[in-house]
């Protein structure tokens, strides 16, 4: 059998890997949209069922977004018909400065779609109804606010406030800058959460991990912490309000908090850390009561959704409340803005970014 010479397996490598390529270029959509008023800052919505979004801040003035599927109201074809609605379209609207991306968002898309989306760098992100697949941004300085079931969240060079929720998946963030009024907030049911901060910036952390560990490459002298237990006491019940709602959950246990080094005489800011660890605690238990329908709902509805028979536009199940496991409070260079992270399987990293 003849063999072709190396140099000739290049060569038609190359051309194989351009005439696979080429035509997957040639399917990608484009489209664009601006705010109604681009001298303020904008907020784009986006409500993708299934597919991976990335999301980049840039010095533009309006919102560009690249799909391999097509928009609807997309321009006349070759033969002069305009496509209202395709088996697999998504729509891109705008109204009173906010933009909406939808994608799937009835539940009858069931083939995964990506976006890759450009927009103005001070723009507030809002994802929600989020159910399979990963979603990025990064360059934005504007709010964001991720809500999503099964995925990924990766946010890189971001400075202004964050609240990402996400029932399977890792989250990793890489902040550029910290702002007193623009608290950090990270949730993940199952996964690792991991955050990088500029090794000077200033912030009040709390971190909960139930079923994991949390580390830090900072030195003790910038990150000053304590580390708590929450058990369950018997001894203490919900609050009255709690009891009126469910008798039966009056006899549960309220978190309360046991330092691992109760010994040791605690500084001012240390017993205030401690208080408010103590009150949200026993807020979570609260919330815990008041939510576990609403939870029990969320689940089937989660269950439901991974069959493929979502009802539209239903809402994604909350987070199940988190009220125990181990806690790490402190403050880093002195205090600031307020990061937070929970995790109920995974570990918590704090770095400095490199």
């Amino acid at each position: 059998m003849k063999t072709l010479p190396f140099h000739s397996t290049l060569l038609l490598a190359a051309a194989l890997a351009l005439a696979f390529s080429g035509p997957a270029r040639a399917d990608d959509s484009s489209s664009s949209i601006a705010f109604s008023d681009p001298s303020k800052p904008g907020t784009l919505r986006i409500r993708v069922w299934h597919g991976q979004v990335s999301v980049h801040g840039a010095d533009v003035k309006a919102i560009s977004v690249t799909s391999d599927t097509a928009p609807a109201n997309s321009a006349p074809r070759k033969d002069g018909m305009r496509v209202l609605s395709a088996s697999a379209s998504y729509v891109l609207s705008e109204k009173g400065n906010v933009a909406s991306l939808e994608y799937g968002a009835d539940g009858s898309s069931g083939a995964p779609v990506d976006f890759d989306i450009t927009v103005p760098r001070d723009t507030s992100v809002v994802v929600a109804s989020s159910t399979h697949g990963d979603f990025a941004c990064t360059g934005v300085s504007g709010d964001i606010d991720v809500r999503t079931i099964n995925g990924d969240v990766k946010l890189g060079d971001v400075s202004g406030g964050a609240l990402v929720e996400t029932m399977n998946g890792d989250i990793m963030v890489a902040v550029k800058s910290l702002a007193q009024t623009r608290p950090l907030s990270f949730s993940s049911m199952n996964g690792r959460v991991t955050i990088r901060v500029p090794a000077d910036a200033k912030a009040a952390i709390r971190f909960r991990t139930h079923r994991g560990v949390i580390l830090t490459d900072f030195d003790d002298k910038a990150l000053v912490t304590r580390t708590e237990i929450l058990r369950h006491s018997p001894r203490k019940a919900l609050k009255a309000d709690s009891k009126e709602k469910d008798p039966q959950a009056a006899s549960n246990a309220a978190p309360v908090a046991e330092s691992e080094d109760s010994a040791e005489a605690d500084s001012d800011w240390h017993a205030e850390v401690r208080d408010s660890i103590r009150e949200a605690a026993a807020d979570a238990a609260i919330a815990a009561h008041e939510a576990a329908e609403a939870v029990k709902e969320g689940m089937a509805e989660a269950r439901i959704e991974l069959a493929g028979v979502m009802p539209p536009n239903t809402p994604s199940p909350p987070l199940p409340p988190m009220t125990g496991g181990k806690i790490v409070s402190g403050t880093l260079n002195g205090g600031g803005a307020e990061i937070q992270a929970s995790t109920l399987n995974g570990d918590i990293i704090l770095k400095k970014v490199q």
